[in-house]
């Protein structure tokens, strides 16, 4: 995948839903792209609303998620809000015909899941989560090298994912009703590595600890796939982690460094080698890479993306259920 608009041959007007922290990084790195405009902006705040537009030179805003529907020339939206409104808003956007990058975890469970994806596909619009980690440099590097046999084959995968988050029992994390814990969160990033690369696991042995508000705040598990290859997986909102993720290969390994979920750099590990080292140099956050993916999948006429297919979301979110359940 290219990282610059070599693909593309239009400006897309962008709109976004939902104006909270990760909006703002968005509306920052579209910036970054000749071929993408912030359009339209929506809040249930108008206010809040009116902000954002000025903030970021949005010619129309909109004081409700269903305002954003009559927007002219709206080519795509961004879908920003909690968790337990991805799906509702994400089916409002497919039902009005426009294309949706619809921010992690796409739904609450599998079962949301599946009627986005239904609902993408018997409408014939477009639909992709926006797990930006599969569109990463350093992502591509590692799946590059995996593929060109540099660590043998693929034995297990090791990943964490853990910060100290604020105790407030009304926040996003610790609340219950806006889809809060660790797992949902933070917690994706490390099953979204070892579907990558072991696909679905045949088995799932995981611990939790819940915390006061019902909600997971550390959840550990360790996932067994063919051919004897494991996964261990760790996330935490109670504790600083080193978040680093390791793929061991049985000739070598691959070191993402911390913090792996956005690297700017990586390692190749060989025994008797001197490690092999690639460092990125990134501009902005990194939310650029999947809005460019976005715009060549739109470009080319796609309703999915080949590199980050619904089919995988769909696997993922059935993952992340299956790991609560083992957790209890």
């Amino acid at each position: 995948m290219a990282n610059s608009s070599d693909h593309t041959t239009r400006v897309y007007n962008w709109g976004i839903i939902g104006m909270g922290r990760i909006a703002h990084k968005f509306a920052q790195d579209l910036q970054l792209l000749p071929n993408a405009r912030l359009w339209a902006v929506a809040s249930q705040d108008t206010a809040r609303a009116a902000a954002f537009a000025r903030q970021y030179k949005s010619p129309h805003h909109y004081g409700s998620y269903e305002g954003l529907l009559s927007c002219p020339e709206l080519d795509v939206v961004y879908i920003a809000t909690p968790h337990v409104t991805h799906c509702d808003n994400t089916l409002m956007c497919l039902e009005a015909g426009i294309p949706v990058l619809c921010e992690k975890p796409l739904a609450m469970n599998a079962a949301e899941a599946e009627s986005m994806v239904q609902t993408a596909q018997q409408r014939q619009v477009f639909l992709m989560e926006a797990m930006w980690t599969r569109f990463l440099p350093a992502t591509l590097q590692m799946l590059k090298w995996i593929e060109e046999g540099r660590i043998g084959e693929v034995i297990s995968v090791k990943a964490d994912f853990g910060f100290r988050a604020p105790v407030d029992l009304q926040g996003r994390i610790y609340n219950k009703a806006l889809g809060g814990g660790a797992l949902l969160d933070i917690g994706i990033y490390p099953a979204f590595l070892s579907l990558l690369l072991l696909g679905p696991p045949t088995t799932i042995k995981a611990l939790a600890h819940i915390g006061p508000t019902g909600v997971d705040l550390e959840v550990g598990a360790v996932m067994s796939f063919p051919d004897n290859r494991m996964a261990h997986l760790h996330t935490t909102v109670l504790a600083n982690t080193k978040t680093e993720a390791f793929v061991y290969g049985s000739e070598g390994t691959v070191h993402l460094h911390t913090r792996w979920h956005h690297a700017s750099s990586l390692s190749l590990l060989k025994e008797g080698e001197r490690p092999e080292e690639v460092h990125f140099d990134e501009k902005g956050f990194g939310y650029h890479h999947e809005a460019t993916e976005v715009m060549r999948c739109l470009d080319e006429g796609l309703k999915e993306s080949p590199l980050l297919p619904l089919s995988f979301s769909r696997q993922l979110m059935q993952l992340l259920d299956d790991i609560q359940a083992a957790a209890g």
